[in-house]
């Protein structure tokens, strides 16, 4: 499926999203490559979702740049994920940093800020340093599915970020976390070993815990606060990729 547009506009982009509707990820990834070109970037956190657009983007060549948000607190494992995938797919993946070190923000703002102001905290490590990076493209591709919160119930393959004023590329947005796992068990795509040790959604070492059995995958994150999202999507919806359990979960 091509598009005939040139950096589509908000009209433009839902008829786009209505259009794709019945397409794969593949044949949305596509549209978004002809639509947008080199004004085009996905910004992964590497759950489960991220790796199955990651290996998307590597096996069929796509000319998409994509960056992760560094925050200098990712478990190791998610480092190790990042330069397996690099390796796999021979393509790269720029690290987008936070203006404050970990160490820089204690000196500035008292040690510890995600356990008194974890929404301080995200700004800084994350909202501002993807609103920088925005500033440079027409288009970002997420991970998100609808069945993953309420809040994306309504989310569309291609629409228009109004937070962002740019075009949003949702390519899963209709699978379920059973297609996500398929996908990445019958390709052999690497993902994060956390997921296998009972961490469902991986963030930031200090705001991420293992998930009990019968508890929703996001209850790790910030446990104990009511806070459930980083908040780099419009309506508190997160970019970070939400890892699910295994296939069979």
């Amino acid at each position: 499926m091509t598009n005939t547009l040139a950096r589509p506009d908000s009209s433009g982009i839902a008829e786009a999203g209505r259009a794709l509707e019945g397409g794969t990820p593949l044949d949305i990834l596509r549209w978004a490559t002809d639509a947008y070109g080199p004004r085009l970037t996905f910004a992964t956190g590497f759950g489960a979702e991220g790796c199955v657009l990651l290996d998307l983007i590597g096996r069929h060549t796509l000319p998409i740049d994509i960056f992760t948000l560094d925050t200098g607190l990712l478990f190791p494992e998610t480092y190790q994920l990042w330069r397996r995938l690099e390796s796999r797919y021979d393509f790269t993946i720029r690290s987008v940093g936070p203006e404050l070190s970990v160490e820089q923000q204690a000196t500035a703002h008292g040690p510890e800020l995600w356990t008194r102001e974890p929404d301080r905290c995200c700004d800084m490590r994350k909202v501002t340093p993807l609103t920088t990076q925005l500033d440079r493209f027409d288009a970002w591709i997420t991970a998100i599915r609808r069945d993953q919160t309420d809040s994306r119930a309504s989310a569309l393959p291609v629409e228009w970020d109004q937070r962002f004023a740019r075009g949003k590329v949702n390519p899963l947005v209709r699978w379920s976390k059973r297609d996500v796992w398929a996908h990445l068990l019958k390709h052999d795509v690497p993902y994060n070993p956390l997921h296998d040790r009972g961490y469902p959604s991986v963030g930031c070492v200090p705001c991420t815990s293992s998930v009990n059995p019968g508890e929703h995958d996001r209850a790790g994150r910030w446990r104990g606060a009511p806070k459930t999202e980083c908040g780099l999507h419009a309506d508190i919806i997160t970019a970070d990729d939400l890892a699910t359990p295994g296939p069979l979960a």
